[in-house]
């Protein structure tokens, strides 16, 4: 199932991607009398039951949406973490002159970092050197702590597609990447959710980013170094991740950072990221008001 937030009236809703058009999940659950889940939130912590009752809401749904138009929000507004992993692709780190990690590299967004699918994004007025990075994104459905590799993945709610944007001199003007990272609006996250039956494997999964139409990054998840697997379950020994954490694992080669001519991301650049399966994040950028 793909499950996407919008906007409706200033109020984020719930929908369900179908071949028709999308389902308002309220509306039918208003009119048909099925209850039914009203946010993201609440379909990931409602689980199996909130899944099958969405179930029923497309089976019963009449009307659908347009797509194309209606207001993405993030896929999951307000997650309450946003953890991202750095030089986690073999041919990244190696195109970004960096050491092949022996432990996962970690750093933080935040709530303010989320965007959605065609939302522009403002570029702070003092950076300079911003970078595109395509990224799957493993959304956590369960609470999980001390998990084994072998158990991690069933404790993915789902997937999606990010684009951990990122600003580089402010990146890397300390040991610390925060600064160039956990910038507003610099995580798109979308269009949609996809559960994690429709993805028998993560570490299987082609990714690609175009620059105003010109192909930027074609990889494959094969060439992470730790696996999503890995990643949740190394996380999980040190706090317990909880519905609706979102992890981004990090982007492979192609960065303009690895280039030797660096034409730098600016105002009115779109950004098209796209993973099998799962759909393609569009973002254009602006200038900051």
């Amino acid at each position: 199932m793909k499950l996407l937030s919008y906007y409706k009236n200033q109020h984020i809703k719930l929908g369900v991607k179908t071949d028709a058009g999308i389902i308002d999940v309220q509306a039918v659950s208003e009119k048909t009398g099925i209850a039914a889940p009203k946010t993201m939130f609440d379909v990931i912590k409602g689980g199996n039951e909130a899944l099958q009752a969405l179930t029923k809401i497309v089976a019963n749904s009449a009307e659908k949406l347009n797509e194309e138009t209606i207001q993405f929000a993030p896929a999951i507004p307000n997650a309450g973490k946003v953890i991202c992993v750095g030089a986690n692709y073999r041919k990244h780190a190696i195109e970004s002159g960096l050491a092949i990690p022996e432990e996962p590299i970690y750093f933080a967004k935040y709530a303010n970092s989320l965007s959605g699918h065609r939302e522009e994004i403002p570029v702070p007025k003092m950076a300079e050197q911003v970078d595109y990075e395509v990224e799957l994104v493993a959304v956590i459905g369960k609470p999980a702590k001390n998990v084994s590799i072998e158990t991690a993945l069933d404790y993915v709610f789902g997937y999606a597609v990010g684009n951990d944007l990122s600003v580089r001199e402010l990146q890397f003007r300390s040991n610390q990447w925060l600064y160039g990272k956990a910038i507003d609006g610099f995580a798109p996250l979308g269009p949609y959710i996809v559960t994690a039956d429709e993805v028998p494997n993560p570490q299987n999964l082609n990714l690609k980013c175009w620059v105003n139409g010109e192909l930027r990054q074609n990889s494959n998840t094969e060439d992470m170094i730790f696996s999503t697997a890995k990643l949740i379950s190394d996380l999980s020994q040190i706090m317990t991740l909880q519905p609706g954490d979102v992890i981004y694992t990090g982007t492979p080669e192609g960065v303009i950072m690895g280039m030797q001519e660096k034409n730098w991301l600016k105002p009115g650049d779109e950004i098209v990221c796209e993973i099998d399966g799962l759909g393609s994040l569009l973002n254009k950028l602006k200038k900051e008001d």
